[in-house]
């Protein structure tokens, strides 16, 4: 199925874009906006894996969704597979491999130390989500605090981001911008806010529950508050 209209969800690690594929699924009018070009390499990416995409990602109303980070390699490899030339802008090769996409959704979260404490926690522990309601893993992951990890992840969060607004700015184009510590304490509404974006009537759209529990812990707090004040260390000004 070729959609008639595609979106994009784009977004670092950790500002709650898994939480919010699985509420616009969960709808069934929004398609289901997965991490579609994760397994998949640009280098050998086909036109019939594009529509193979498309089919499996698009809901009965024509509406297919997708949620990335920026990576500059599928421009490239978007460009070479609909034979566009070096002059077409980023947005103009994403509209030809995502037929009409013309809705851009830009998920941020302002606190960047803790979206970066939450990453390293992610990676040493292995715990990515937490499904509603099931019971914390035993985690002990006290002494995997490591400044020079969460600092990276600081700086990567923050260079991914200034890729999607590089893309946004080439054509003037204005992203719903959701920001985490807004969208979990209010749940529904944002999803609702993010179908009305999109002109999908959503009056008798039922919206599940949130899939996921936060993982947030003491050991995270404390490895925040840690960083935070040795990132500091030896500067005249303490902005936090």
């Amino acid at each position: 199925m070729r959609p008639e209209k595609s979106y994009t969800i784009w977004f670092s690690q950790r500002t709650g874009s898994t939480l919010l594929n699985e509420a616009l699924s969960s709808t069934g009018v929004a398609g289901d906006p997965g991490e579609w070009l994760l397994s998949k390499d640009p280098k050998t990416m086909t036109l019939e894996q594009m529509e193979q995409m498309w089919r499996e990602g698009t809901s009965s109303n024509g509406v297919f969704g997708l949620k990335t980070s920026m990576n500059s390699e599928w421009i490239t490899a978007f460009r070479n597979i609909f034979q566009l030339p070096e002059t077409a802008t980023k947005a103009s090769v994403w509209r030809a491999a995502f037929p009409n996409c013309d809705k851009h959704i830009y998920m941020t979260r302002r606190n960047k130390v803790r979206l970066a404490v939450s990453w390293w926690r992610a990676i040493v522990s292995g715990e990515w989500h937490r499904q509603h309601g099931q019971k914390p893993q035993e985690h002990d992951i006290a002494d995997n605090y490591n400044f020079d990890a969460i600092n990276h992840l600081f700086i990567e969060s923050s260079l991914r981001e200034a890729a999607m607004e590089d893309f946004f700015t080439e054509e003037g184009i204005v992203p719903l911008t959701i920001v985490y510590e807004d969208f979990i304490l209010d749940y529904e509404g944002t999803v609702l806010r993010v179908l009305d974006f999109l002109n999908i009537q959503s009056e008798s759209v039922e919206v599940a529950p949130p899939a996921f529990d936060k993982l947030a812990d003491d050991v995270a707090e404390q490895w925040v508050q840690r960083y935070r004040q040795e990132r500091q260390a030896g500067s005249e000004t303490k902005v936090w």
